[in-house]
């Protein structure tokens, strides 16, 4: 997702639920009940507190004029493609929209069925005789003070996690001149979450780290910033005051195209996530560098420039200069890197793995990450998060690539796919470890049943009575129930509540080893930097080990990565937590006399300028 960030920075300073993106969240630990009796959680509940609770309560307890609440919308939020959007989309150098058509709809979905079946059969993974054989296997027995890297003996590298963040880390290893291994918990590269955008800066990043690799992205991937973007509302909102909204009406609109082109940089696109696997295993490195059913569990430091011993759950041990932590948010090397608590390291459902999870282990899976969260000092968002790939036209595909509604406890992501289909996301706030009855003869879906009421579009609407835009549920009847999966969302902040001179000057780093991805920096997805970010990542700790001429000096070079990489993942992560905490407050906004009008200018004014915060090609 991406586009949330333009209003961020005034968020930041405004009415809301307030959280420091840089020290963990005092926890709540609470009983819920949902009102039909099916969902009752012990959780962790992120509260609402600061001036917007003030101000909800204010504004309830003052005296309500019907009257002012009725008429309607202006007419010119209901129009999709404003004139300041059309002008830049007209520039020569910006991407030209390619209408949907049945040959490209059979392209872009015949690839991503390609990708997953060649996946399934393992193709271009370590198995066999070459497992056996291969170079990590071999304890080099390096002498106390290291040894000199050259190109006939370079650095090796070790990446634990096959996600996005350590399939780029190993492609530039790769293209760096180094050796590479990956170890993939996961028993199958199974398709899972859908497509991934691959925003402007992310972009660039792999063009430096291989050509290659990016021409291969770009010819997979739709392209969505030649289409508007932005801000709407859920349902009918406002009153003569502040300005009233039909449900459906747009607050915000904006291009993503405008900030990248003045940065000098590609157009985003969305590919998926099969693909960009395949993409970069077959382009980024040798046949055999992956190897899967491979979690490591623990490593030790050998000290003085000798490198690393992982320890694989089965015994295996592999041995390398480097081991980079690349398993996800509740990631193993992270454990082991600060001492976290023993169940701290858990199985991650995402990436590689999360396709590989049925209903039944993630009902298990939501009620182990509470204890998991609790040892790893990751923050529990107040969300979870329902998620589908519907494979199905948009009825606004032509203008619109990315749009939330917007309301009061929940909201409604929605992104253009490619291949005329829309990924979408509905967020709700609930506690932690909550899940969804299992199907019965009376309900055989109770996942669409839950989110018809939340999202519903006629009748009494949903619980607040609130009607919602027909685009929600357009979506979510596209889906079936076997293909919306439901997680909740946690983070935690890049920068660590601790007194601890070392890891306050190098906080994803120590000796060898070194983390990336979410394992460093879990985000929300507001921004959809969270896997940008791991390509930045990816690129800046290799340029760091690039410069190694001796593995001594491997500690200096991964502390440096992470003292240049902190702050920036460090607002970006900021942003998107603070996002988070304050969407479903921003329907309060649009009922009060001076402030709404005033919040959406501001809002549309600042989005350029967090842009070209968020493109910039130097990282």
């Amino acid at each position: 997702m991406s586009i949330t960030a333009a209003f961020l920075v005034l968020l930041s300073a405004s009415a809301g639920r307030t959280t420091n993106a840089f020290l963990p969240s005092p926890r709540q630990h609470h009983h819920g009940c949902r009102d039909n009796g099916s969902l009752c959680v012990t959780g962790q509940q992120a509260g609402s507190f600061g001036p917007a609770t003030l101000l909800r309560k204010l504004k309830t307890d003052l005296p309500q004029f019907e009257w002012l609440a009725t008429g309607s919308g202006n007419p010119s939020n209901k129009v999709d493609m404003p004139d300041h959007v059309r002008k830049i989309l007209a520039q020569p150098a910006a991407p030209k929209r390619q209408a949907e058509s049945d040959a490209r709809t059979a392209r872009i979905r015949g690839r991503a069925a390609q990708a997953a079946a060649d996946a399934a059969e393992l193709r271009g993974m370590l198995v066999g005789a070459d497992d056996a054989a291969a170079w990590w296997r071999t304890d080099r027995a390096v002498p106390e003070g290291g040894r000199a890297v050259t190109a006939d003996d370079p650095l090796t590298v070790l990446v634990a996690g096959g996600g996005l963040a350590g399939l780029v880390t190993a492609a530039a290893c790769h293209a760096a001149g180094m050796r590479v291994a990956i170890f993939e918990q996961a028993s199958s590269y199974a398709p899972y979450g859908g497509p991934i955008q691959i925003q402007s800066n992310a972009l660039r990043a792999i063009q430096r780290i291989s050509p290659a690799v990016y021409e291969e992205l770009v010819a997979a991937g739709t392209v969505t910033a030649d289409r508007v973007s932005g801000l709407k509302i859920g349902y009918r909102k406002g009153n003569k005051l502040a300005g009233l909204y039909d449900a459906g009406d747009w607050l915000v609109r904006f291009d993503t195209i405008g900030p990248a082109l003045e940065a000098g940089l590609p157009a985003t696109v969305v590919v998926d996530r099969p693909v960009i696997q395949q993409i970069l295993i077959k382009y980024g490195f040798p046949e055999g560098t992956v190897r899967i059913k491979s979690r490591i569990e623990s490593y030790e430091d050998l000290r003085k420039g000798r490198g690393v011993k992982a320890v694989l759950e089965d015994g295996t041990e592999a041995y390398a200069d480097v081991l980079v932590g690349a398993d996800g948010v509740w990631s193993q090397v992270r454990k082991c890197l600060h001492g976290l608590g023993d169940g701290a390291g858990g199985f991650a459902a995402s990436g590689a793995a999360g396709g590989a999870i049925d209903d039944a282990e993630a009902r298990q899976l939501a009620r182990d990450t509470v204890k998991i969260a609790a040892q790893a000092d990751r923050r529990f968002s107040g969300f979870t998060c329902y998620a589908a790939l519907a494979p199905h036209r948009a009825s606004n595909i032509e203008d619109v690539s990315y749009q939330i509604l917007l309301g009061e406890k929940k909201y409604f992501v929605s992104t253009d796919g490619g291949g005329e289909r829309q990924q979408w996301f509905a967020l709700i706030r609930e506690p932690a470890g909550g899940v969804d009855p299992e199907p019965t003869p009376e309900d055989p879906t109770p996942k669409l049943t839950r989110l018809r009421k939340e999202f519903a579009k006629n009748g009494g609407g949903d619980e607040d009575g609130n009607v919602w835009d027909p685009f929600a549920l357009e979506l979510i009847e596209a889906s079936t129930e076997e293909d919306i999966k439901r997680r909740d969302l946690y983070d935690g902040a890049p920068l660590l509540a601790t007194l601890d001179p070392q890891r306050l000057l190098s906080p994803w780093a120590k000796g060898p080893v070194a983390l990336c991805g979410d394992a460093a920096h879990p985000m929300m997805p507001n921004l959809g930097q969270g896997g940008c970010q791991s390509t930045e990542d990816a690129y800046r700790l290799v340029q760091e080990l690039a410069a190694v001429t001796h593995t001594g000096n491997v500690a200096g070079a991964l502390s440096k990565y992470a003292r240049v990489r902190v702050i920036r993942t460090a607002i970006v992560q900021g942003f998107a937590q603070l996002g988070s905490d304050l969407l479903v407050d921003f329907d309060l906004m649009m009922t009060l006399p001076l402030l709404g009008p005033f919040f959406l200018t501001m809002t549309q004014l600042s989005m350029p300028w967090v842009l070209r915060f968020l493109y910039t090609p130097e990282f």
